[in-house]
């Protein structure tokens, strides 16, 4: 069976015995018999606190809402919100608390995915105030070598991109942790417990272990999989399948004609994909309540599917065909529009844009990032 690093922890007892621990973890922080990494740290060792980021540390928190400070209901241990409106750092109260933090969540190995930049921050704050940090590894369900998308550009950073990663960046958690640590210059006291039995070129499905959802968002396997696509849509005023059994695997809007744009998809012949129409209600989110017309994109072959590459001739497609779609604006005053803040830069936005082009040009930088990326591997 493949092992995360929170399968062989007591292997690494010395990194944790008599020292005060923080725990930075979502429902996704299990070991292979679903054990929650909460209780082994809490059981064994001195868990001191715990560190939220969105969704919670059981996720019982909705995407976007803010975490407050409590008391786990279960350990009594204090949680401390790493998703507040201020900021979504570690102070140095936080720290004063611990001496080791600890990091174990499922990464979906996706630039837009915003567990990964809690990490990152948390190494960051570590390293200035000389903590130890532990990377509890995991596999990345995407596979560790299949690079996809731009590099993020600098000035587009936020909380949906951070660091100059490829969408798909092919790297698990640990060695997103190494290279920022390395390249940023941190030199934070960092220790990555390694995966054991992963061969990098896996797909989740051939690991033999049983999909929690990382998020409400991404239920599925085949969910994670079309997401550096499809969540492109989340800053357009098209749904992304949120409220509904199947996001972002479906796409659509009110002024959607489903049967035509599944016909136009199709056309295009995108390899590893099928796509159907549909008809939906979002219960929540963007359309609540209104029937949209749209397309569910099925995956016919995993390892075949470009994922950005499909989301991004989608995109164009309705850009192009439907004079009702449009980007949404800035979320907030002199800040950029969500789709530049997801994109890295501000191309979807260009009204001559040449798709082939584009995507020729996402491919060499996805070259650039596969060379980068390979000193930094693991397995």
């Amino acid at each position: 069976m493949i092992l995360n690093g929170i399968d062989t922890i007591m292997e690494a007892a010395h990194l944790f015995k008599g020292k005060k621990l923080g725990l930075i973890t979502s429902p996704t922080g299990l070991n292979k018999d679903f054990v929650s990494t909460i209780q082994i740290l809490h059981e064994h060792f001195h868990l001191a606190a715990m560190f939220s980021p969105e969704h919670g540390v059981r996720g019982d928190q909705a995407a976007g809402a803010m975490v407050e400070t409590y008391s786990d209901p279960i350990t009594g241990v204090p949680v401390y919100s790493l998703y507040r409106k201020d900021s979504k750092r570690l102070s140095q109260e936080m720290l004063d608390e611990v001496d080791v933090v600890v990091y174990d969540i499922q990464d979906v190995g996706t630039r837009y995915y915003t567990f990964i930049y809690t990490m990152l921050y948390a190494l960051e704050d570590c390293a200035k105030a000389g903590k130890e940090i532990v990377v509890l590894d995991r596999i990345n369900p995407l596979d560790g070598v299949t690079v996809e998308g731009n590099i993020l550009k600098p000035g587009y950073e936020s909380f949906v991109g951070n660091y100059p990663l490829a969408v798909r960046y092919g790297l698990t958690a640990g060695e997103v942790a190494m290279m920022a640590n390395d390249q940023k210059g941190w030199n934070a006291k960092l220790h990555v417990i390694r995966c054991q039995g992963w061969d990098r070129r896996m797909l989740f499905p051939e690991s033999g272990r049983i999909w929690v959802m990382p998020s409400l968002g991404l239920p599925r396997f085949e969910s994670a999989l079309i997401y550096p696509g499809t969540c492109l849509f989340e800053g357009t005023n098209m749904s992304e399948g949120r409220g509904t059994t199947a996001p972002f695997e479906i796409v659509g809007a009110p002024f959607i004609r489903a049967e035509r744009l599944a016909e136009e998809m199709n056309a295009q012949k995108h390899p590893g994909v099928i796509f159907r129409p549909v008809y939906f209600k979002p219960s929540f989110s963007k359309f609540q309540g209104e029937q949209c017309g749209g397309v569910q994109i099925h995956i016919t072959d995993a390892r075949a599917v470009r994922p950005l590459e499909t989301g991004v001739h989608l995109l164009f497609t309705i850009k192009n065909n439907y004079g009702e779609f449009s980007f949404l604006p800035p979320l907030k005053e002199n800040s950029r529009p969500f789709i530049d803040l997801l994109g890295g830069d501000n191309i979807y936005r260009d009204e001559n844009v040449d798709v082939p082009a584009l995507l020729g040009q996402f491919r060499e930088e996805s070259r650039r990032f596969e060379k980068l990326k390979a000193e930094y591997h693991l397995y």
